[in-house]
């Protein structure tokens, strides 16, 4: 069978482009594939961060060539990237959906590839709304989405929220693989915690800082918490609002010098020190669909303390690979983290991060869709 996917690769870094070429790998073990990418992803006005290229030493790389012909915002492009995909002829045209921004392109050039019945259209639907949304975000969402024959989730919420703006074409539910190429080799415990001047029971809040994220959540809930109940946390991503929103909560007295924060995006070969050197994750997300995040942790055999929101309480199971609170709820956060410490829930949740690890493999997705493809009409 030719497969090929339709969206972001390296060079371009952050979760969408890593899924595209995990993905990608394990299409390839097995089949023909071929990547259509962007000359353009974000224009610069549009891209909150410091760049939008992976300037890793130990890059993601995808199995083979990409051809980066889209550009977001160049119409002339996306007929360009239709038409190749024409010419290419797959069986099955896979294209990640992450945000309204890119329905005309990748809508368009989905259009175009088709002649006949084939390809078989399949969206793979992250976010089916954006977490902040903007007038034109319906408009935008509709052409894209009705450019698809058949559409995957990976959280039953989503798959609600598709049905109701979507008709025709089967939803399926998959979760979210996991990120372990990023703790490959990881380092051990130890020298982990030495780089980073890691000492005693640590949090590691990761990723992009975002109102929904909840990072003021955490912060109040470390507050909350009895002094002696944990000793530091790492909050480590890049601000993608106003870092001076989070100063007051910074400098409270019961936060002052055992919160360290990171500020920027970390290369690929910097991520396992920080998973390597924690004890337990925090995901105090407000509203999530899923997360890239736990399964980075959990591809670092980390448990997490997380929020029942979107789609998480779907992949960690409370007191099993983690713990579970109310969203919105510092309280509840306080008490989360003084139980997972006072109780040395660690080495049992650990345990369980490791026996969920089958259900998260890249290859059960691509089988997922493969099943997906011949249910499509």
């Amino acid at each position: 069978m030719r497969v090929a996917l339709l969206g972001p690769t390296h060079p371009y870094r952050g979760g969408i482009a890593h899924y595209t070429t995990l993905l990608a790998r394990a299409f390839a073990k097995s089949h023909d594939t071929h990547i259509i990418s962007f000359k353009r992803l974000y224009p610069g006005l549009l891209f909150p961060g410091v760049t939008q290229f992976d300037r890793s030493a130990d890059a993601l790389l995808p199995p083979v060539e990409p051809e980066p012909i889209l550009d977001s915002i160049n119409p002339l492009t996306w007929r360009r990237a239709g038409m190749r995909l024409r010419e290419l002829g797959p069986d099955l045209l896979i294209v990640p959906w992450w945000h309204p921004f890119f329905g005309p392109s990748l809508g368009m050039a989905a259009r175009l590839a088709r002649v006949g019945d084939r390809p078989k259209r399949i969206f793979l639907v992250h976010n089916v709304e954006p977490h902040e949304p903007t007038p034109l975000n319906r408009w935008l969402r509709h052409y894209g989405l009705l450019a698809a024959d058949g559409f995957m989730v990976h959280a039953q919420a989503e798959a609600e929220r598709l049905k109701a703006r979507v008709r025709g074409g089967p939803i399926r539910i998959h979760p979210h693989p996991t990120y372990e190429f990023f703790s490959e080799h990881p380092p051990s415990r130890e020298s982990a915690r030495a780089a980073i001047a890691a000492r005693g029971r640590v949090i590691l809040f990761f990723g992009y800082v975002r109102p929904y994220k909840g990072l003021a959540d955490l912060l109040e809930g470390l507050r909350l918490a009895r002094g002696d109940a944990w000793d530091q946390c790492y909050v480590v991503g890049e601000f993608y609002e106003p870092r001076a929103r989070y100063e007051p909560a910074l400098h409270d007295p019961a936060l002052r010098g055992k919160v360290t924060v990171v500020d920027r995006y970390l290369a690929n070969e910097e991520v396992a020190t920080y998973f390597a050197a924690a004890d337990v994750v925090a995901l105090p997300y407000r509203s999530a669909t899923g997360s890239g995040i736990v399964q980075i942790a959990f591809g670092a055999g980390v448990p997490v303390i997380a929020t029942r929101t979107g789609g998480l309480d779907e992949v960690v199971e409370d007191d099993v690979s983690g713990l579970l609170v109310p969203p919105s709820d510092p309280g509840a956060l306080a008490l989360a983290i003084e139980r997972f410490f006072g109780e040395g829930l660690g080495p049992r949740l650990r345990e369980g991060v490791e026996r969920a690890r089958g259900r998260f493999s890249w290859g059960a997705l691509r089988d997922a869709l493969l099943d997906l493809y011949k249910e499509t009409p």
